[in-house]
């Protein structure tokens, strides 16, 4: 090992030795067994680097099929179909029209990943391939257990098929149904699937039941918020994915800059994403959260539907130090628009009273709940940083809508039971998108960002057990800047084990 990786912190989920060569061994064997190969972390960076007989094998595979050929598709770069690669990630660009701010808000869009339409697809990659090409996971006999708020949970499953072990899903009861439907198909038994009480903010009941799980030896607990693999993984793939799109964007909008990315917290992982453009283009980094649940604006609490940004705590891998904005959007705003983005009343009123091109008015599809907080919570951050046209925003949709169908149907039998016509569609866009101002947002000073850091202590050292020591050793940007070394010895890992499994294509 190189003394510059000698000083990564020796943590769980970021070795970069192997711990068991038998373990090693067995793995290799199965993914041999099996025909399983994985992708590095630098051809999921960039797949035009991906070797070209799988590229032409991917032709054959269907991206929703639990094919593991698959697992070099868990990365930005699908086309529509999803068969494809392209040089530039999906996204599409807001206009002033279409959000009421002179800030172009460019999104981009997370339910071209295979098999769950969702980018959390990634975060678990990013999380179990280390653990098996370090022989820290056995496949032929460990179970990955997967606590979520939804996603991350059905990519975690995803990803444990293709690598021919059993997962094991932990999410909350009140989810979307689609969610479960999606879990049903693919576990290998129906207890693979684990309820918990509540919805979106019951993130300590999941951990609880994940402390239950624990006891078994074989169960092997893969928590995305603090999971470094997760916040690796974005830092890289979704970082670069996203400096591609404003590459693009600016190569059309010449003279402009990147000013901020924006991201609702979830686990933290996609706020990585955040970091590398940071460093590259000095932009700033927005978290967001829900005002029903304020945990970083007013060290609050509640409950909410914001389908995947879990809350009441602060994520371990959340580099609380990094980030320069908070802001709060309502569950109301995201349920009222995500009816008017999913009705004809609401494409016809963006359309005709606010001249929206059919181009953008098309992607709306393409916005699950959390994808239209980042949204909303982009153009409250043009208003508040007093952003123009030259100053782009980026963000990312996280999945589409066709993971909410039951939550549309229950949105509208709640809160428009004489149903959603077009006087219903033009107040939910005036208030929630059009009308969305700078309250509940912050500029963080660094006696903010202490607050927030600290907020963690009472979930990670008094619940989950972790020493002082490594809780404050992440304050410094030295860590994050340490962790990321390990990325190109995971790859030399990965290269090394698919030799080992003796798995070709073509």
């Amino acid at each position: 090992m190189s003394e510059s990786v000698a000083s990564v912190p020796d943590w769980p989920g970021l070795e970069t030795t192997v711990g068991d060569m038998e373990v090693l061994r067995r793995s290799a064997e199965r993914f041999g067994e099996l025909g399983i190969l994985l992708p590095t972390f630098e051809e999921l960076t960039d797949p035009a680097r991906i070797a070209p007989e799988v590229t032409a094998a991917l032709l054959d595979v269907d991206p929703d099929d639990a094919h593991p050929l698959n697992l070099f598709r868990v990365h930005w770069r699908n086309d529509a179909s999803r068969r494809k690669v392209v040089s530039v990630p999906g996204h599409v660009v807001l206009p002033p029209e279409m959000t009421g701010v002179g800030s172009p808000i460019v999104v981009m869009l997370g339910d071209r990943f295979p098999m769950i339409g969702a980018h959390k697809v990634l975060a678990t990659y990013g999380c179990l391939a280390p653990r098996i090409i370090t022989g820290r996971f056995d496949p032929t006999s460990d179970r990955a257990v997967w606590p979520s708020t939804g996603n991350y949970c059905r990519g975690g499953i995803a990803v444990s098929r293709l690598m021919g072990s059993r997962g094991v899903a932990v999410l909350p009861e009140g989810m979307s149904q689609e969610r479960f439907d999606w879990l049903k198909a693919w576990v290998q038994a129906k207890e693979d699937i684990v309820a918990t009480p509540g919805t979106e903010s019951n993130v300590k009941e999941i951990y609880d039941r994940c402390a239950v799980l624990a006891r078994d030896p074989d169960n092997v607990i893969f928590n995305q918020f603090s999971e470094f693999g997760n916040h690796l993984a974005h830092y890289q793939v979704t970082g670069t994915a996203l400096e591609a799109v404003f590459e693009h964007v600016h190569a059309q909008r010449p003279g402009s800059r990147l000013a901020a990315f924006v991201s609702a917290t979830g686990s933290a992982g996609t706020l990585g994403a955040g970091d590398y453009l940071a460093e590259r283009y000095g932009s700033k980094v927005v978290a967001v959260e829900a005002v029903e649940c304020p945990t970083m604006l007013y060290n609050g609490f509640g409950e909410h539907n914001i389908q995947g940004i879990g809350d009441k705590h602060i994520p371990f891998i959340h580099n609380v130090y990094h980030t320069d904005v908070v802001v709060g959007v309502s569950d109301k705003a995201t349920d009222s628009l995500a009816v008017a983005f999913n009705s004809k009343e609401g494409i016809n009123h963006l359309s005709e009273a606010h001249g929206v091109a059919d181009e953008v008015l098309s992607a709306l599809e393409h916005f699950g709940l959390s994808s239209i907080c980042n949204v909303i919570a982009a153009v409250k951050t043009a208003k508040l940083l007093g952003l123009g046209p030259d100053d782009v925003i980026v963000t990312v949709a996280t999945d589409g809508a066709a993971l909410y169908r039951s939550e549309l149907r229950r949105i509208e039998a709640r809160d428009y039971p004489d149903g959603f016509g077009r006087a219903e569609a033009a107040e939910a866009l005036g208030r929630h998108l059009f009308g969305a101002g700078t309250d509940d947002t912050l500029e963080t000073r660094q006696i903010d960002r202490a607050r927030i850091f600290n907020l963690g202590y009472y979930t990670w050292v008094e619940q989950q057990g972790v020493s002082v020591e490594r809780f404050e050793a992440r304050r410094s940007q030295d860590f994050w800047r340490s962790i990321r070394q390990v990325l190109p010895v995971w790859d030399d890992l990965i290269r090394d084990f698919n030799a080992r499994s003796g798995v070709t294509v073509g």
